[in-house]
């Protein structure tokens, strides 16, 4: 047997959403901006088998849980191509509720390793947008100290009149963190100023914070289900205090509007990243993880 696995391009853009509209998980990399995004980073590459979307890590050499009509009819040919490649059957960010099909349709066939890293933030819209409560008491000061340090601040959708002001923050943004000497950090660059110059084609949505200096805090994003929207990227200058907090609950305000969740991704492990994520209150912390058979 033989599967033909092919590069993600521009190209694949509406063929990947006419699958999409079977997924049944929030996960973040259920979209094709996050998949064109990453590729050059990941190397994944995509098939239709039994007509679903299964995408394939030739590092790791595993495979997405299948997105379609018969996502077990796939997971069969999946498990025969590779016991004839006499390769190990990898599933890679399978989600607890699809594990639990797994388990009805192969009872005791297959294990799950959860990874924390890759665990999606996920938030009610309402509560990024108002900052109400106790618990968000501090990003509420941040803000308004921003305002206070700010007063003439402004929110701007980012468009071709602003493009160059924002890749010329996230050009500061690289030397202030030091991105040329940390392979993820670069990475991270290259996918932010793809994300800027790409977003239309994409079909990204972008915001930014404008002061007196310039351009500040930048975010981009897209609706990843009919409740909710992922967050991509956001940027700011640490050091401005309140930067991050103000961009974070702009961008919600106006570029998701009528959605009830946020996904802003995973932490990758990263210490303080998982701090900041945290102080906001998840309200789900989708848990994904590596699938092998028994």
């Amino acid at each position: 047997m033989e599967l033909i696995w092919k590069d993600i391009t521009f190209e694949e853009k509406e063929t990947f959403e006419r699958f999409y509209q079977y997924k049944t998980s929030r996960g973040c990399e259920l979209s094709f901006s996050n998949n064109f995004l990453w590729v050059a980073h990941y190397g994944t590459k995509w098939s239709i088998i039994e007509e679903c979307l299964v995408f394939y890590n030739p590092h790791r050499e595993s495979v997405s849980f299948p997105i379609g009509k018969n996502p077990y009819g796939a997971i069969d040919v999946l498990m025969k191509y590779y016991e004839e490649q006499d390769k190990p059957f990898m599933m890679h960010l399978v989600t607890k509720e699809q594990f639990k099909e797994l388990e009805e349709h192969y009872p005791d066939r297959f294990e799950i390793e959860y990874i924390r890293d890759v665990a999606d933030y996920i938030y009610e819209a309402e509560s990024l947008g108002t900052l109400a409560g106790k618990k968000l008491h501090a990003k509420r000061n941040h803000i308004n100290r921003f305002i206070e340090n700010y007063p003439e601040w402004t929110y701007e959708e980012i468009t071709d009149d602003n493009l160059e002001d924002c890749l010329d923050m996230a050009q500061k943004w690289r030397e202030y963190n030091n991105c040329d000497e940390d392979p993820d950090k670069k990475a991270e660059l290259c996918v932010t100023l793809q994300a800027l110059k790409k977003r239309k084609e994409i079909g990204l949505t972008g915001g930014a914070i404008r002061t007196r200096d310039g351009i500040v805090a930048f975010s981009l994003g897209a609706a990843l289900t009919d409740d909710t929207f992922v967050v991509h990227i956001e940027k700011a200058f640490a050091d401005i205090q309140g930067a991050y907090p103000i961009i974070n609950r702009e961008f919600v305000l106006h570029a998701a509007k009528g959605y009830k969740y946020i996904n802003r991704e995973e932490d990758l492990g990263e210490e303080g990243l998982r701090k900041a994520k945290m102080s906001y209150n998840p309200a789900i912390l989708l848990e994904k993880g590596n699938v092998r058979l028994i």
